[in-house]
């Protein structure tokens, strides 16, 4: 079920990431509408296939969850000659920076995102394209098994390996980051929950659009979270004009 849409304080700034959202909800209008050869033609350096139209492009940082380390740590020994509290407190000393290097072999074997470098972003109908010297990204949609949007400007996506076999999540941290779940949704997760709920937008955010003089054209049976917004309440009116006091001349 799509949420009701809220209506955030309409003195709210527009902020940068908003013109990007905008620019989204625009470029998923034309696509819905069957009007993206309509749009202007981008340049990028990445290899498309035929027939394939960039839609934007822009930074992007990658990271990838994976462990630091893989457990093991040296482990040091060691001879303390002296008196019998100053080799007791030798051996005191050893042990625990033996404890210290225990507990981050263990803490590295616990995935986290690392980062993996940035380049610039090429989005189309049918995926991404990161761009880097040593570690490029091409990121099929529909060879995808979950995407996600856990932040504006964060994109998740899990994939199988074709070499290893096992499978990998990497995160796209970038503005464009909505765009890249929608399209991901709309080619192979039409049913996501964060699609169909409209959790995609920022609540509110079709609200202040129309606020700013910027509607954004409404397509809420393909995407439900681009439904009509509510009309924009008209702007205040002037308070009365008070004459000012009467002139005492003995004042």
């Amino acid at each position: 079920m799509a949420r009701k849409p809220q209506q955030p304080d309409p003195a709210a700034a527009w902020l940068p990431i908003d013109d990007y959202l905008w620019h989204t909800c625009d470029i998923v209008a034309d696509i819905v509408e069957g009007r993206v050869d309509r749009r202007p033609r981008m340049a990028s350096m990445a290899r498309l296939q035929p027939g394939e139209r960039v839609l934007a492009c822009g930074p992007a940082q990658r990271f990838t969850l994976r462990q630091a380390g893989d457990g093991s740590y040296r482990h040091q020994g060691g001879f303390a000659f002296g008196s019998p509290a100053f080799v007791a407190g030798a051996v005191a000393v050893n042990a625990m920076g033996n404890a210290a290097r225990r507990r981050q072999a263990a803490q590295d074997m616990v995935p986290r995102w690392m980062p993996d470098g940035g380049g610039e972003a090429t989005i189309t109908e049918q995926g991404v394209y990161l761009a880097h010297p040593i570690s490029p990204l091409t990121l099929g949609f529909t060879g995808l098994d979950a995407i996600d949007l856990p932040t504006l400007d964060a994109f998740e996506g899990r994939f199988r390996d074709v070499h290893s076999g096992h499978y990998i999540s990497i995160r796209l941290h970038s503005p464009w980051a909505p765009l890249m779940f929608v399209l991901g949704a709309l080619a192979a997760f039409p049913a996501h929950p964060r699609l169909l709920g409209g959790a995609w937008l920022p609540p509110g955010f079709l609200y202040k659009c129309a606020v700013y003089g910027r509607p954004v054209r409404p397509v809420p049976d393909v995407v439900p979270g681009m439904a009509a917004a509510p009309a924009p309440p008209p702007p205040p009116s002037m308070p009365p004009s008070v004459p000012p006091p009467p002139h005492n001349p003995y004042g």
